[in-house]
């Protein structure tokens, strides 16, 4: 496959930068969109384009996101935000009152409930009470869970269903079919969304929207290149049209700058904690062994994913699969074992002991989100009783030799990797003690996660760098949080500037 690409970005030099947290004092030559040379601090020589002084603030490696759904991330903003409810029934008060304020007719789409704690149950009699015939969708906090009333499931195409909760695949589905825009206006808001990951220092993301990502950023990158590299997974519905294209993970696809690759092929294992269909070895609280959904739920079956791992990978295109359960996660290792390929597992948040070490023994990658383990340490109190020791268990995994890729699973958190990172190394949102201090990390190994393993800045190296006013290793937990990030370049070229 051709892929065109615009020219370079003019040389720069960066003076006076700190090369890397806690490093040395020091000057960076960037052309091409390389890194061409590194001096001590002021003996740069003189030469062409731009000299920019950085007086002494930190150069680091660019940032990765590496678990997005950017189209939802990029809604967001528009809709009911529902995080602070704490019952079904506060959750529709607040429909109420959102839906006396929209013209008639109009959607209203809420977001961020979280149930797992409620003291009630959301149905969609609740919803219509207050909601008459306007169509209602709320999304869940984990995306894995959807509460729709009457008129929503009508036009879902899930008329007449007994509580209007729709889970897993099947919730997705429904999110994807009732929030669709015309791809002008969503492309806009994912442009406006790239915008303000750059200036978080992000350079890099990989993007698991529920959709025909291939296609969709091809479009986008073809109309205005974004300011940070995709890659954009394939979901199995598309595969076999990926596999007749020729398709494989990491080729970049045929847009201008050369920004958008094909990403890995995403494959739903379980559920999700939140909506206790995380598949588990042991059954929730309250719930009898054996009983309809007392263990979680599987979403592919060990043989079928057996099957689909074998056919991506005999493609050159990397499985990522979808694993929150120990039983999950223990299904997805096992499949990984037999296929014997490259791949990912996204999540691992709830682990058997003994699997631990297969992730690096498998040299399987494992996509994490560390403010999950801060959002969701009391649901996880309460329906993973007695096990949370081996819950978001990064310092374990780092020590069992895993790799490790931080990111946010935005719209589940926010896409700041600032706040991935301290999320990470205080497990806490300085609100409350840290849960399980026992597996924090540090700085530095957040640092390396965060940026796909690249702890230096070196000669040769994609000029993919974030500047930030803050040394991350000197910073306090609340600076580091909120990071303040300077600037932010991309092949060389600025992708966000701090006006001071």
């Amino acid at each position: 496959m051709t892929t065109t690409r615009t020219t370079t970005a003019p040389p720069v030099t960066l003076i006076g930068a700190r090369l890397g947290a806690d490093g040395p004092l020091s000057d960076v030559r960037i052309e091409d969109g390389l890194v061409t040379a590194v001096h001590p601090a002021g003996e740069a020589p003189r030469a062409a384009g731009e000299r920019v002084d950085l007086d002494g603030r930190t150069l680091l490696p660019g940032l990765w996101d590496c678990h997005v759904h950017l189209v939802q991330w990029a809604g967001v903003r528009r809709r009911l935000d529902l995080s602070g409810a704490r019952s079904a029934r506060a959750a529709a008060d607040a429909v109420g009152a959102r839906a006396a304020t929209l013209p008639a007719g109009e959607i209203l789409v809420g977001y961020g409930f979280r149930d797992g704690l409620w003291p009630d149950t959301p149905g969609k009699d609740l919803l219509d009470a207050v909601a008459g015939d306007r169509p209602v969708l709320l999304i869940g906090a984990d995306l894995h869970c959807a509460w729709l009333d009457s008129a929503a499931l009508a036009a879902a195409g899930h008329g007449g269903h007994p509580t209007g909760v729709l889970r897993d695949e099947t919730c997705m589905r429904a999110v994807a079919a009732l929030t669709a825009v015309s791809a002008e206006v969503t492309d806009r808001w994912v442009r406006e969304a790239c915008a303000a990951a750059a200036a978080r220092g992000v350079t890099g993301l990989i993007d698991f929207e529920y959709a025909d990502n291939i296609t969709d950023w091809t479009r986008r990158a073809r109309a205005t290149p974004p300011p940070l590299r995709v890659a954009a997974s394939v979901w199995p519905p598309y595969l076999d049209a990926a596999v007749r294209r020729g398709l494989r993970t990491g080729q970049l696809l045929d847009t201008p700058a050369g920004r958008v690759e094909v990403g890995p092929l995403k494959v739903l294992g379980d559920g999700s904690l939140n909506t206790r269909t995380a598949l588990c070895h042991d059954p929730y609280p309250g719930l009898e062994p054996g009983a309809p959904g007392s263990h979680g739920l599987a979403e592919v079956g060990p043989d079928e994913l057996v099957a689909l791992l074998r056919h991506a990978s005999a493609h050159g295109i990397t499985p990522a699969v979808h694993a929150i359960g120990d039983r999950a996660n223990r299904t997805a290792l096992d499949a990984f074992e037999a296929v014997r390929c490259p791949g990912r597992i996204e999540h691992g948040q709830l682990l058997a002991a003994e699997d631990v070490p297969r992730f690096a023994e498998l040299d399987i990658t494992l996509g994490v989100q560390p403010t999950h383990a801060v959002d969701d340490r009391d649901v996880a109190d309460r329906h993973w009783s007695g096990r949370t020791h081996r819950a978001y268990a990064f310092a374990g995994l780092l020590r069992a030799g895993a790799r490790l890729e931080l990111g946010s699973d935005a719209p589940v958190a926010p896409l700041d990797p600032w706040l991935t990172i301290a999320s990470a190394v205080e497990r806490t949102d300085g609100s409350r003690p840290p849960w399980h201090p026992e597996q924090r990390i540090t700085v530095a190994e957040a640092l390396a996660c965060s940026t796909r393993g690249r702890r230096l800045i070196r000669v040769g190296d994609p000029a993919d760098l974030v500047v930030t006013d803050a040394d991350p290793l000197r910073a306090d937990p609340g600076t580091l949080r909120a990071m303040p990030v300077h600037a932010t370049m991309l092949a060389g070229g600025w992708t966000h500037r701090s006006p001071s």
